[in-house]
């Protein structure tokens, strides 16, 4: 009977064993050996861990923002200085009106998604100083875009005639000619200057008043300057227009009208968004 008892447990012991299920390679539970983090079965994290997206190259980051901003700066200043010195008689200030914001408001759309289109160092600052653009390519982006400036006039010298280069002094700007002009010549650099970053701005970089049609309502704004201030200060707003032409045609009379309107004007777009027009991401008080 002891004999006939033991050998009864080893043979249910048996069938227990054989009943107990095995993983095969098919079977889709799995034992224990997958242990779990959370929801996520080792297997899964390291498989997780395997696809992450890639990270842009360093040249994506750096370079290649600088790159577009000096190309598009030197077209754009290029297009800007032969229209100024290619100026047919009787168009007035039509002509550089409508070929300026044109020719900006398409680098933009070109060029936009690299660098985000500034081609202005006035641009630039501002941009900074909401969030829209890292500290680390400040100064890069000015040099690029002063670059560009000097490319941009060059161009136009090369292309245009002598004559019309020297009566047109290279497209430099010269409309203010003594020291009283230089208030109203200020003041409107910095009041054109305002509207040409906010467009900015608010239709590139603020996500609430974001819109697609940012780069022609840029390219608007600058006619609509042009227009309305050609004839009090030249309707500059951009230090990288000014440099170009100034170094090329070796012009300065009264150029550092050209840079301080612009900054200020940037410092006070930049004060105004952080303050009191920005989104919750830009806003600094009133969250």
């Amino acid at each position: 009977m002891v004999q006939c008892d033991h050998c009864s447990l080893r043979s249910c012991w048996r069938q227990e064993v054989s009943a107990a299920p095995r993983r095969t390679e098919h079977s889709e539970t799995p034992l224990m050996s997958d242990l779990e983090f959370g929801r996520m079965s080792v297997k899964e994290v390291e498989m997780e861990g395997k696809y992450k997206p890639p990270q842009p190259h360093w040249y994506e980051l750096y370079a290649q923002p600088c790159v577009a901003e000096l190309l598009g700066s030197a077209l754009f200043i290029f297009i800007g200085c032969a229209s100024v010195i290619e100026n047919v008689d009787g168009t007035g200030r039509l002509q550089p009106a409508l070929a300026h914001g044109l020719a900006l408001g398409l680098i933009i759309a070109i060029l936009g998604n690299i660098s985000g289109g500034h081609f202005n160092p006035a641009v630039s600052l501002a941009s900074w100083l909401i969030g829209g653009l890292n500290i680390v390519l400040l100064i890069p982006y000015w040099i690029s875009q002063l670059c560009g400036g000097l490319i941009g006039a060059g161009l136009a010298k090369v292309m245009t005639a002598n004559d019309r280069y020297i009566n047109a002094t290279g497209a430099a700007f010269t409309s203010i000619t003594d020291d009283g002009q230089i208030p109203s010549a200020l003041v409107g650099e910095i009041v054109m200057t305002m509207f040409l970053v906010l467009a900015v701005c608010m239709g590139a970089i603020n996500e609430k008043t974001s819109s697609p049609l940012a780069p022609f309502c840029v390219g608007f704004v600058v006619i609509a300057d042009i227009l309305a201030g050609g004839a009090i200060s030249g309707a500059c707003m951009n230090p990288a227009r000014a440099f170009g032409p100034a170094l090329v045609a070796n012009y300065w009379d009264y150029h550092w009208v050209y840079w301080v309107g612009p900054m200020v004007a940037s410092l006070l777009v930049g004060a105004l968004v952080r303050l009191l027009l920005g989104d919750r991401k830009i806003r600094l008080l009133l969250k």
